[in-house]
């Protein structure tokens, strides 16, 4: 199929070309644009930052699917995984770049251009969800942030959204049992974003690296324990083969959500209905994908018990305790950028108000849990 991006015949330029004409070949050509276009779809190159068999790239194909679906085949989107084009951390460059037109990721992968990227996925942890922190990207001025950090502090060439809202993430995977501080002392390990400097602060010597690259890092002893995002995930990649202690609970990444983001050319030479597609279909996306990871990280976390011998801990009282004083120290040094300063601020005051209505309004799950399946939880 045709690329009409590349061939200069998006629909735009087809109408606004046939306009100037002002002939009556060119008012035809006018009238003949969507039998032409339905037969030339515009093709949008979108490629992840995840392993092809990674659950990640079957999120992205629920946004592939709806999208398409909702265009009515004028968007086709030719999605690919890491490395197809650029590495894992490259997509933000990529699509600055043009030379892919969107991507799947998430804003720790680009954080070494300006920590404050972190703020938008693994920042510090003020007491909100995931959710509460994609509420504060959408109705609380995190998008306008997001903007004046892309566009104008970093002078990228993108537009992004926010998808699906993470279960906080585990703390991962060790070789041994930890259940203090001092047993994470001088451990190799991986992780990205602003949890390398915070568990960095804790003891820890810590490598950023994509996840493909995880448990080759484990077999080379590059790294002795590490973290990716969920069972799902850390069970298709093979966590359970190079470590048998997983870590459920932390605040070293604890409100992350995926990260959509477009070529501004790209997108602003489509129709506005297409626009909104897919800026929406990241919303839709959202659903769909929190839906699939409840059952499937659900399932694995079962079955790396039940198949891999893997055992299942919660992370110690002293060790979040010990995370979030890491994240005062880290804090108080990342006010000293005046932008950190202004998005913490507003981070602040956000979950000061909507997550003292979601703590004070939430049942104790844990104790109907309980209740129905006594002697589980172990908490």
């Amino acid at each position: 199929m045709t690329d009409t991006r590349d061939t200069g015949l998006s629909r735009r330029s087809f109408l606004r070309k046939g306009a100037l004409g002002g002939s009556a070949a060119a008012a035809a050509s006018v009238l003949a644009a969507p039998a032409v276009l339905a037969q030339a779809p515009i093709v949008m190159k979108m490629q992840t930052s995840w392993p092809a068999s990674d659950i990640w790239m079957d999120f992205a194909r629920e946004y592939v699917t709806r999208v398409e679906e909702m265009s009515g085949g004028r968007l086709k989107i030719d999605l690919l995984p890491a490395g197809a084009i650029v590495g894992a951390f490259q997509v933000m460059d990529a699509v600055h770049d043009g030379v892919i037109d969107a991507t799947h990721t998430v804003p720790v992968y680009w954080y070494g251009k300006h920590k404050a990227a972190s703020f938008f996925g693994t920042g510090p942890v003020f007491g909100g969800s995931a959710s509460t922190m994609l509420g504060w990207f959408y109705q609380g001025g995190g998008a306008e942030f997001y903007r004046e950090l892309t566009q104008d502090v970093l002078g990228l060439n993108v537009v992004g959204y926010m998808g699906m809202p993470m279960p906080a993430q585990p703390f991962g995977w060790f070789k041994g049992e930890v259940n203090t501080v001092a047993d994470i002392q001088g451990f190799k390990y991986r992780t990205v974003g602003l949890a390398a400097d915070l568990l960095q602060a804790m003891g820890m010597s810590v490598a950023q690296l994509p996840g493909g690259e995880i448990v080759p890092a484990m077999e080379r002893g590059v790294i002795d324990a590490f973290e990716f995002n969920n069972p799902s995930s850390d069970r298709r990649f093979g966590a359970q083969d190079v470590a048998k202690n997983y870590y459920l609970s932390s605040y070293h990444q604890a409100s992350e959500a995926f990260e959509f983001t477009f070529n501004k050319d790209f997108l602003e030479d489509l129709d506005p209905d297409l626009q909104a597609i897919l800026k929406y279909g990241v919303e839709a996306s959202a659903t769909s994908n929190l839906a699939l990871a409840m059952r499937e990280y659900s399932k694995d976390l079962a079955e790396l018990q039940a198949d891999n011998g893997v055992i299942v801990h919660r992370t110690s009282k002293e060790i979040l305790e010990a995370q979030l004083g890491a994240w005062d120290t880290l804090i108080a040094d990342l006010e000293g950028d005046a932008f950190n300063k202004k998005v913490m601020d507003s981070q602040r005051e956000w979950v000061e108000k909507v997550a003292y209505y979601e703590l004070m309004n939430a049942p104790d799950l844990g104790l109907a849990y309980e209740h129905y399946f006594p002697g589980k939880l172990k908490l």
